[in-house]
C-alpha cells in the first residue's frame, strides 16, 4: 500500500511524469498532425489515402502515416488508462492506495512513456523529411542491359622441344 502525498492539487503530477511539456500532453497528436499537414500541404486523411494507393511513391510519407497511426493508438490507450485510474481514485477512501489502484497508476505511466516514444519517433521522422532536399537527382539510365564478359584464355600449346 502507498500513501498519497499530502498536497492535493499535485496528486496527478506525482503519478504521471512526462518529458513532453504539460500544455502539450493532450494536444501532442494535434500538434504533430498539423506539422505533417503543413509539410505535405494536404490534410492527413488525403495523405493517408495517397500512401495507401501508392505506398512506395514516397517512403517518408509512408513512414509518417504509419507512425502517426501508432501515435493515435497510444494516445487512445493512454486516455483509457487515465479514465480507469480516475474512476478508481474516486472510490478510494482515505489517503491509502491499494495495489490495484497503484497498478492502474503504473499502467498510466507506461502508456505515457509509450505515447511519448511514438511522438518522439514521429517528430524525428518529420524532421528527417523536412531536412531532405525536395528532389533527388536520378542516376543516368544504362545504355546496355548486359555487362561485357571476358573471353576465356586458351591453353598454350608447347611444341616438343628437341632433345
Amino acid at each position: 500500500m502507498t500513501r498519497l502525498p499530502q498536497s492535493g492539487p499535485f496528486l496527478l503530477e506525482f503519478f504521471f511524469v512526462s518529458d513532453i511539456p504539460d500544455f502539450l500532453d493532450g494536444e501532442i497528436v494535434t500538434v504533430l498532425t498539423q506539422q505533417i499537414e503543413d509539410r505535405f500541404a494536404m490534410p492527413l486523411a488525403d495523405l493517408a489515402r495517397a500512401v495507401k494507393a501508392a505506398p512506395r511513391a514516397h517512403a517518408g510519407a509512408t513512414n509518417l502515416v504509419h507512425a502517426h497511426g501508432l501515435l493515435t493508438q497510444a494516445q487512445y490507450a493512454l486516455e483509457n488508462a487515465e479514465d480507469r485510474l480516475v474512476a478508481a481514485l474516486e472510490t478510494v477512501v482515505g489517503d491509502i492506495l491499494d495495489d490495484p489502484v497503484m497498478g492502474l497508476a503504473q499502467q498510466v505511466n507506461g502508456a505515457v512513456e509509450q505515447r511519448d516514444a511514438h511522438a518522439e519517433r514521429l517528430r524525428s521522422l518529420l524532421e528527417a523529411i523536412t531536412e531532405q532536399p525536395a528532389t533527388r537527382a536520378r542516376p543516368a539510365s544504362r545504355l546496355t542491359t548486359t555487362l561485357p564478359t571476358a573471353v576465356p584464355a586458351r591453353p598454350v600449346r608447347i611444341a616438343r622441344a628437341a632433345r
